[in-house]
């Protein structure tokens, strides 16, 4: 199937996610306070923490592998490896009911290995190129009567077919192979999915990097123009990590570590 007439990567995702996680709906958005910390990446015994899944591109779609999420240790700090080879795949936590994004998201993260040894290059702007070695997103509840009409259309239509609530807005940090950083832009498949490239073609390899992203100032950076002013910033439902290779059939070898709450500057 050619990628023109695949459908978007945030439906193959989202889709899938619905199945096999707790629903969030508009009813379970009550206000509350914000989990501290968020779940530990890591469990017992070198296993992944119970509160983190991995998911991938749902069987009917494509016969893709899954990106390898394992706990590991390099130089000293445990985190979790991160492994592409012409693969797709996502580790989620589906936050205990929506929570406003009134914090930032901080994490610790490194690639060793940018995607390489593909039968594409990769460029996360082209649908042909759409691969990204390490990223961290969060689902908003972003309202539907926001969306722009002809996608607010197909998003409807994504839902009818899959029966479940599909989410509306998507932000996402990238650790990009090719381009200098920063790039903000819209996923190449779907506009419900925007990211800022944090890292980029000459980021450090082999070294730990410090991040602490304001959610909610990157959702209205993000998705501003389809934000009412007046209106509280949409609750975020979801925190995923992600990586995925199979556009380019790439390898990459990256970690994520410490991902955790802190105090939004100025609120």
């Amino acid at each position: 199937m050619s990628s023109l007439s695949r459908p978007p990567r945030l439906i193959w995702l989202a889709a899938l996610l619905l199945q096999v996680l707790p629903n969030v709906r508009a009813q379970d958005t009550a206000a509350g306070p914000l989990p501290t910390p968020l779940p530990s990446l890591l469990g017992q015994s070198g296993l992944l923490g119970p509160d983190w899944r991995v998911v991938g591109l749902p069987a009917r779609q494509r016969q893709v592998p899954l990106t390898v999420f394992e706990p590991g240790q390099v130089d000293g700090h445990e985190g979790i490896r991160v492994v592409t080879d012409a693969s797709y795949g996502t580790l989620v936590h589906s936050l205990p009911g929506s929570v406003l994004p009134v914090r930032r998201l901080a994490w610790r993260w490194r690639l060793d290995q940018p995607l390489v040894g593909g039968t594409a290059a990769p460029d996360i702007l082209s649908r042909n190129g759409d691969d990204a070695a390490l990223k961290v997103c969060a689902f908003f509840d972003h309202p539907m009567d926001q969306v722009p009409f002809l996608e607010r259309q197909l998003l409807r239509m994504a839902r009818s077919v899959s029966g479940e609530d599909l989410p509306t807005a998507t932000v996402c940090y990238v650790w990009d192979s090719t381009y200098q950083a920063p790039v903000q832009a819209a996923n190449p498949y779907t506009r419900r999915v925007r990211f800022i490239t944090l890292q980029g073609r000459s980021a450090p390899l082999s070294r730990w990097i410090t991040e602490s992203r304001d959610l909610g100032r990157d959702f209205l950076t993000l998705f501003g123009e389809e934000h009412s002013s007046d209106a509280p910033l949409p609750r975020i439902t979801r925190i995923v990590i992600g990586a995925d290779s199979d556009n380019t059939g790439s390898k990459s070898l990256g970690w994520v570590a410490d991902l955790r709450w802190q105090p939004a500057e100025g609120r």
